[in-house]
C-alpha cells in the first residue's frame, strides 16, 4: 500500500497527502466533526439565552455572550481544520486566507474578552461601591464592539499580503500556506498573547486575595455590620460567586491556550514536527467547547434557559420576560 497519494490526481501540481487506513480516518473525522458540533450547539444555547431572556441582559453576561461568538465560530471554523488532517486543502486560495484571517480573528476576540472579563470582576470585587457607575451595559457593549473591530482590522493588516494575492506562498496545488514576516509574528504574540495573559494573570490575582480578604472579614463581623452596611462594604455574594465561576474559565482557557502559544515562541516548524502537535492542536480549539459546560456546572440561570429552549418556550409571546434568576442569589 502506498503512504503517499496526489491531493489532485489530474494536476501534476498537486501537492501529496498522507495515506491512512480507512478506519484510522473515518475514526479522526468522527471524532473532530463531533467535537465541532458540540462546539457549536452549547455555545448556540448560551448566545439564544442571553440574547432573548432580558433579565440576564447584564454586564458580565454582555462578556460571556461575546466569547460565546466567538466560541461557536471556533467550532464552525473547526470543521475547516477537519480538511487540512491529510495535507489537502480544497477550496482555494481565497478560502484559504479567508479561514487563516477568520481563525486568528476569533482567537484574538477570545483573548481579548477574557482580558475583559477579567476587568469586570476586578472593578466588582476591588471596587463594588463604584462598580454599577463604571461597568454599564453601555460601555461594555462599547468595549466588545471595539475588541472585535481591533482584532478584525489588526489581523487584516497582519495578513494582507496573503489576502491580496492569495496562495503566493504555496509551493503545490491544494496547499494552505499563510506566512508573515518575523516582526509580524512578534507582534502578533505580544499583542494577542502576552500583554493579555500578564493583565489577566495580575488582576485575577487581585481579584482572588480580595474575595479571600471579604470573605474573612465578612465571618468575623456577620454580627457587628448592620446588614445595609455590608451590602456598602463588600462585594454581593452574587458578584463573588461569578468571580469564582469566571475564574475556572480563565484557568481552563489559559491551560488549553497556552501549549500552543508556547509553541509558538519556539518556533512554529518545532510545533508541526513534534508527537503532540495534535494533542495541543485539540487542546486549543476544545476549550472552545468546554466554557459553555462549566456554565452548566456553575450557573442555574443556563440550565433553566436550556430547558426552556430545548421545550420551545421561548416561542411564546412575552417569553422575553421569564425569570431566570433567583431573587435571592441577587
Amino acid at each position: 500500500m502506498e503512504e503517499v497519494e496526489l491531493c489532485f490526481p489530474q494536476l501534476n501540481t498537486s501537492c501529496w497527502k498522507t495515506k491512512r487506513p480507512l478506519s484510522h480516518t473515518v475514526l479522526i473525522y468522527m471524532v473532530l466533526s463531533f467535537i465541532s458540533l458540540l462546539t457549536v450547539t452549547l455555545n448556540l444555547l448560551v448566545i439564544i439565552s442571553i440574547s432573548h431572556f432580558k433579565q440576564l441582559q447584564s454586564p458580565t453576561n454582555l462578556l460571556l455572550l461575546s466569547l460565546a461568538v466567538s466560541d461557536f465560530f471556533v467550532g464552525l471554523l473547526m470543521l475547516f481544520q477537519v480538511m487540512l488532517i491529510d495535507g489537502c486543502w480544497f477550496l482555494g486560495d481565497f478560502m484559504c486566507a479567508l479561514y487563516c484571517v477568520l481563525d486568528s480573528t476569533v482567537t484574538c476576540t477570545s483573548v481579548g474578552t477574557m482580558m475583559l472579563i477579567s476587568i469586570d470582576r476586578y472593578v466588582a470585587i476591588c471596587d463594588p461601591l463604584h462598580y454599577s457607575t463604571k461597568v454599564t451595559t453601555r460601555r461594555v457593549g462599547i468595549w466588545v464592539s471595539l475588541c472585535w473591530t481591533c482584532s478584525v482590522f489588526f489581523l487584516s493588516f497582519l495578513m494582507k499580503d496573503n489576502l491580496e494575492q492569495p496562495g503566493r506562498y504555496n509551493t503545490c496545488s491544494g496547499e494552505c500556506v499563510i506566512i508573515i514576516t518575523f516582526i509580524e509574528q512578534i507582534a502578533d504574540l505580544i499583542i494577542i498573547f502576552i500583554i493579555p495573559i500578564i493583565v489577566i494573570v495580575v488582576l485575577y490575582m487581585r481579584v482572588f486575595v480580595a474575595a479571600v480578604s471579604q470573605a474573612r472579614a465578612m465571618r468575623c463581623h456577620v454580627t457587628s455590620v448592620p446588614p445595609q452596611c455590608s451590602v456598602s462594604v463588600f462585594s454581593k455574594k452574587s458578584e463573588l460567586k461569578a468571580a469564582r465561576t469566571l475564574g475556572v474559565v480563565i484557568m481552563v482557557f489559559l491551560v488549553c491556550i497556552c501549549p500552543y502559544f508556547s509553541c509558538t515562541l519556539i518556533g512554529q516548524d518545532t510545533l508541526l514536527n513534534t508527537s503532540s502537535a495534535a494533542f495541543i492542536i485539540c487542546l486549543f480549539y476544545f476549550n472552545s467547547c468546554i466554557n459553555p459546560m462549566i456554565y452548566v456546572f456553575f450557573y442555574r440561570w443556563f440550565r433553566k434557559s436550556i430547558r426552556l429552549i430545548i421545550t420551545l418556550q421561548i416561542l411564546r409571546p412575552g417569553s422575553h420576560e421569564i425569570c431566570v434568576l433567583r431573587e435571592s442569589v441577587e
